[in-house]
């Protein structure tokens, strides 16, 4: 499939979609898969009672109970911490990560992330003691840090601009399926005593392996090459990714945006002036309100979330792998949607539906489940749709783009060291969310839902006024065609540009 795409002067860039370069996306996009099925196996094991009563024996005699707490079954502070340690992890890691980006090249920070998730499957999986099982996680942790600095930004720096709404989205459609597979393998291994946990937490070594595979037989990105003072090798990697030998027009414009990099000797400090501030209040905006739409703890927590509101044992496991499929299905929507119909509207569309949901799900837990007995039948399977309405929203919109918005917004100089502020950010606030909900849930109860509505709400007023359209913008023109231009953000860019603004 042949396509052309216009640079910032008006000359095409002629590209051909290959098989080559198809696989290069899809071999990266396991980066994604590793990330889910983590965000998957934690929640299902969390709540396996073989699990609990080997590192948590006091919260396994707590859920036994007949007159249990619907609402605080689960809290507790070390339970909580064994799945959000591994954000605290890659919170710390996302800075190396940004580092061995500009130094080593996206490519080899792919393989890094690889051989340690893939460390940490093997120490979590055999861990004999709480030490060990923590440990396990900071190495699962480290390598999601790499892995997501990493990998969306060798897919928005490989694929043509036309596609790369799509192209980045493969990330997130990954993480989806790690999460369905996660909740599979949940329900599977939920029968295997005593060690079903063992074999789900060791199986999250599957996707690291297709991983560092994939990292051998992928390309390194153009810009990295360049920048990085290989010419030659840039050009030849710019052609077998575009599938065409005329790639100079391009070419330029990555040598170009280079030039100005290479002049940047201290990213981070030039990412805190004035100029920068645009793409990095955004990136890390998105990143946040990702976290608040309340969808980890939605996806961390579904299977105690469904045992809650009444589903027992397995069928709290089985309701989980429904929303995973949901979850998997509505991304397939947003890859389709996101270069047609853009950024903005699937965001500020999504934020109606999840208010709408969660604001149902918290009246009927308001008004229906006590502190102890559960929901009936009818008003849990409404419960389920209701999530799986959240999910669909969530998923072809803000899952999506928290990760492609603040790859493909910052210039060339600062994009490691920006992505790297906004990952860090994503993980703190994974970090925050998962470590406070079981709290959150026991102390505010229903309560919890209607405040990731109220969040919900401001994420969608932050669309309107302050989020630019970047729909059809070549990576490394967001500065002129993009800031710039926007009512609020230009003034950010210096006092001459405003006014050449207001002139033409």
């Amino acid at each position: 499939m042949t396509s052309v795409e216009p640079s910032s002067s008006g000359q095409p860039f002629g590209s051909k979609v290959t098989v080559y370069v198809v696989a290069c996306w899809i071999f990266a996009a396991f980066g994604g898969l590793m990330f889910g099925y983590d965000i998957g196996i934690s929640g299902g094991v969390t709540s396996m009672d073989d699990f609990l009563k080997k590192f948590f024996p006091a919260i396994y005699e707590r859920k036994l109970h007949a007159k249990e707490n619907n609402y605080c079954k689960y809290d507790d502070q070390l339970l909580q911490l064994f799945t959000s340690s591994l954000y605290l992890a890659a919170l710390v890691a996302s800075f190396g990560a940004s580092k061995a980006c500009n130094v080593l090249g996206r490519k080899p920070t792919i393989s890094l992330a690889s051989v340690l998730f893939t460390l940490g499957a093997v120490v979590s999986g055999t861990a004999p003691n709480k030490v060990l099982l923590i440990i396990g996680r900071i190495l699962f942790g480290i390598g999601v840090g790499f892995g997501n600095e990493s990998v969306p930004l060798f897919l928005s720096e490989v694929a043509p601009m036309q596609h790369r709404g799509a192209v980045n989205i493969l990330f997130q459609l990954f993480v989806t399926i790690g999460i369905l597979i996660a909740n599979l393998v949940n329900y599977a291994v939920s029968t295997i005593h005593p060690n079903g946990w063992r074999i789900a937490l060791g199986l999250a070594g599957v996707p690291a392996i297709f991983l560092f595979m994939g990292s051998l037989i992928i390309t390194e990105t153009p810009s990295s090459l360049i920048e990085r003072g290989k010419e030659f090798e840039g050009k030849e990697a710019l052609r077998k990714i575009r599938g065409v030998d005329d790639v100079e027009s391009e070419l330029e414009q990555i040598k170009l945006a280079c030039e100005i990099s290479r002049q940047v000797k201290h990213p981070y400090k030039k990412l805190f002036k004035r100029a920068s501030m645009p793409p990095l209040i955004i990136g890390i905006s998105i990143q946040v309100f990702q976290q608040f739409t309340g969808i980890n703890a939605i996806m961390f927590y579904a299977p105690v979330l469904f045992q809650t509101v009444g589903f027992k044992g397995n069928g709290s496991l089985l309701s989980a792998v429904i929303t995973g499929v949901v979850n998997v299905l509505s991304t397939l929507v947003s890859i389709v949607a996101v270069d047609r119909v853009g950024r903005r509207k699937l965001l500020l569309q999504a934020c109606v539906q999840m208010f709408i949901s969660m604001v149902a799900i918290g009246s009927i837990l308001l008004t229906h489940l006590k502190p102890t007995g559960s929901l009936d039948k009818g008003l849990a399977a409404v419960v389920v749709v209701l999530v799986c309405m959240f999910v669909m929203s969530f998923a072809w919109s803000w899952g999506p783009m928290g990760w492609l918005i603040p790859s493909e917004t910052f210039p060339l100089e600062t994009r490691t060291a920006g992505f790297a502020f906004a990952v860090s950010a994503n993980m703190f606030f994974t970090f925050v969310i998962a470590q406070a909900f079981l709290s959150m849930l026991c102390n505010m109860r229903a309560y919890i839902f209607f405040f990731f509505a109220l969040w919900i709400l401001i994420m969608g007023l932050f669309v309107v006024f302050l989020l630019p359209e970047t729909k059809g913008v070549p990576i490394d023109s967001m500065n002129e065609r993009v800031w710039k231009k926007h009512p609020v953000w230009r003034k950010f860019m210096g006092k001459e540009v405003v006014k050449n603004y207001e002139m033409s």
